[in-house]
């Protein structure tokens, strides 16, 4: 069996070794970077399975190391931050990342992070695969995982694309935080809500035509979400 393969950008040798020994020890594959153009250059040249990333590097940072990564690849990346502010976090899943993680961290909130990580993409992956979901302006096609609006397609990260088939699978139904965090992210997540909150509004600005009046993802305040198609109205 192919074993999976991460790239580990970080620039402090202690985080280097850490990381990768224990990643090593489960049997991974692991690249290293220690700055930002270089994790650029090996995600693009080496195609790993999953990147966690670091915010403070030399040459390039980590943000726009997720930006520029974001433009060609929708590998799972995990934001490794000091930086605790909910305003840093949300910068960083704002430009793409799928998740994070806050330093100083244990080797088993990393490893379990990982494992959920690549859980996301065999769920992913298992997404119907023999029909595509059209509604109004919107098409979802399953067997390519591939979304267009109005006919132009969007780039969605692997967690917004598997927001938006969570939704779409269910039109009509209020879907409430705490299962939409363990159905895309998985178990375990204690800022479940703010996660969701932060992926939603990503996911209207990039579908609907107004964000601040969508059609497509509502709000029920105090309960949770709704995709609503064309012609389905919210009692």
């Amino acid at each position: 069996m192919k074993k999976v393969r991460i790239l580990v950008a970080e620039d402090e040798p202690r985080y280097i070794w850490a990381i990768q020994t224990n990643l090593e020890a489960r049997n991974y594959e692991v690249l290293t970077a220690s700055d930002g153009l270089q994790a650029v250059q090996l995600a693009a040249d080496e195609q790993p399975d999953l990147i966690l990333l670091d915010i403070k590097m030399p040459v390039m940072n980590g943000y726009e190391a997720c930006r520029r990564i974001r433009e060609f690849s929708t590998v799972p990346i995990i934001i490794i931050t000091a930086m605790a502010e909910e305003a840093d976090k949300v910068l960083g899943l704002d430009l793409g990342a799928d998740d994070y993680i806050t330093k100083p961290f244990s080797v088993p909130e990393l490893l379990a992070r990982v494992r959920a990580a690549l859980r996301r993409v065999e769920f992913t992956e298992g997404l119907p695969s023999e029909m595509q979901y059209e509604a109004g302006d919107l098409r979802v096609d399953f067997s390519r995982r591939r979304v267009f609006v109005r006919g132009q397609e969007v780039e969605l990260t692997p967690t917004e694309y598997r927001l938006l088939c969570e939704l779409v699978k269910q039109p009509g139904r209020i879907l409430v935080p705490d299962y939409l965090t363990e159905r895309v992210w998985g178990p375990g997540y204690e800022e479940g809500d703010k996660l969701i909150r932060q992926a939603i509004h990503r996911l209207r600005r990039k579908i609907e035509t107004n964000p601040q009046r969508p059609t497509y993802i509502r709000t029920r305040p105090g309960l949770g979400y709704i995709f609503l198609p064309p012609g389905l109205e919210m009692s």
